[in-house]
């Protein structure tokens, strides 16, 4: 066995069926198995996937084991040369798993690999490579100000915003949302270290790797789709869990005066936004209540791919009483073709239309349409307006209510319908 792909789910059966189609197609010609790990879904998720993906090894857990440890129970069982960590969310590009794998083989200092994330508008999403986070750079992070100035070296050191995302570097933190490693390696450190429940195991496991004397490195020639969404109220209790998770990165790893320095700064950072947040309120509220306001916008919907595969997403369109903005179907041979007009919503239909296509479509079109993903022979769509956006699902039931995570409420038709 060469690759073991490692998925822990959690209410996002959609969002996994359009994960496992694109997995489908780029595992060809490569010796693959899938392990699913459902943390006790109530979305149905097994029974609904089963029959689909029936090359699928799910393991239904009776509880919310976290990320962590559902990732090790499916690790230990593991037996591919390679094991790839890999958030439900996620749309691969068909080249992507021998990418890494090449790499892999003739890179033999290279612990693990992670790959250019782009979220569903198509923009770059800097934790695709991270540098550890000193006293400085934690400051800069959870103050804003790495955000606010993004493509500097100094302020955004943790993103490691002054390297070329579209090369190949060594680095210090790979995400967990795509990580693929050595097996033995990675069962010898015993996975994510459990004590995270969510956020920071990356970071610690990336940290393991390289004090083994193996390297992390970031391949920016292989990209990849995270439908990664957060609204804005759940952003508090993000940074709150993030300055949660690296109290016990610091408490593990960090000794003396790096460790206070460490947790200073990190509560000087949260202090400074806490106070940035509070005197941007007003303007923040006067902007929401200007865009409540405002009719919604209704898009055109324009359907790529082959006449089998937009066949299949008319379908599914029909149920959510889309055919008055649908406008057309076409083919795309190649990306030179792909001249969407600004503010459509796009919907990808994979079977001779490619997923590496797609990527590269909407990387080059980042931010002018929404981008929804239908994959060959699977009953949903999906897709999302941008990281900080909740998602957007056209299920096979109408008016169904679908949740992304324990945090992200998606809405399969009411909320996506009010969106266009």
């Amino acid at each position: 066995m060469k690759l073991s792909i490692i998925i822990v789910s959690y209410n996002v059966k959609y969002f996994l069926e359009q994960c496992l189609s694109s997995i489908e197609a780029a595992m060809q010609h490569i010796a693959t198995e899938v392990w699913v790990v459902d943390n006790c879904s109530g979305d149905d998720t097994v029974n609904y996937l089963k029959e689909k993906f029936p090359w699928v090894m799910f393991m239904e857990n009776q509880v919310n084991d976290g990320f962590a440890k559902a990732n090790n129970k499916a690790l230990a069982r593991c037996s591919g040369e390679y094991v790839l960590f890999l958030n439900p969310d996620t749309i691969l590009s068909e080249n992507i798993l021998t990418g890494c794998i090449t790499f892999l083989d003739a890179t033999k200092d290279a612990g693990a690999v992670g790959v250019q994330m782009l979220d569903g508008t198509g923009r770059f999403l800097p934790e695709s490579k991270r540098a550890f986070p000193s006293p400085l750079v934690s400051f800069y992070k959870t103050s804003g100000l790495a955000t606010a100035f993004a493509g500097s070296g100094h302020f955004n050191k943790y993103a490691l915003g002054s390297l070329d995302k579209e090369a190949i570097h060594q680095v210090d933190i790979l995400s967990g949302a795509f990580l693929m490693g050595r097996r033995n390696l990675l069962q010898h450190l015993g996975g994510f270290d459990e004590s995270f429940f969510m956020y920071g195991e990356d970071i610690d496991l990336s940290y393991r790797i390289l004090q083994e004397g193996f390297k992390n490195y970031y391949l920016g020639t292989l990209k990849m789709i995270h439908f990664k969404g957060e609204s804005a109220t759940d952003r508090k209790k993000h940074n709150k869990v993030f300055y949660n998770a690296m109290h016990v990165f610091v408490r593990k790893h960090y000794k003396g005066i790096n460790s206070v320095a460490l947790k200073l700064f990190l509560r000087s950072g949260i202090f400074l936004k806490a106070i940035l947040g509070t005197v941007a309120a007003p303007f923040i509220t006067l902007a929401g209540e200007v865009a409540k306001g405002s009719p919604q916008v209704k898009r055109n919907i324009y359907l790529v791919g082959d006449h089998a595969a937009t066949a299949e997403a008319e379908k599914i369109m029909l149920k959510h009483k889309l055919q008055k903005s649908f406008k057309g179907s076409v083919m795309i041979e190649k990306l030179e073709d792909f001249h969407p007009v600004s503010g459509a919503e796009v919907i990808f239909c994979i079977g001779a239309f490619s997923y590496t296509l797609s990527v590269e479509a909407i990387k080059q079109a980042a931010g002018k349409n929404r981008y929804m993903w239908h994959g060959k022979h699977t009953g949903s769509i999906v897709g999302s307006p941008g990281k900080k956006s909740t998602g957007i699902v056209y299920s096979p039931v109408a008016q169904q209510k679908l949740t992304l995570s324990s945090q992200i409420s998606y809405d399969a038709g009411n909320q996506s319908l009010q969106k266009m």
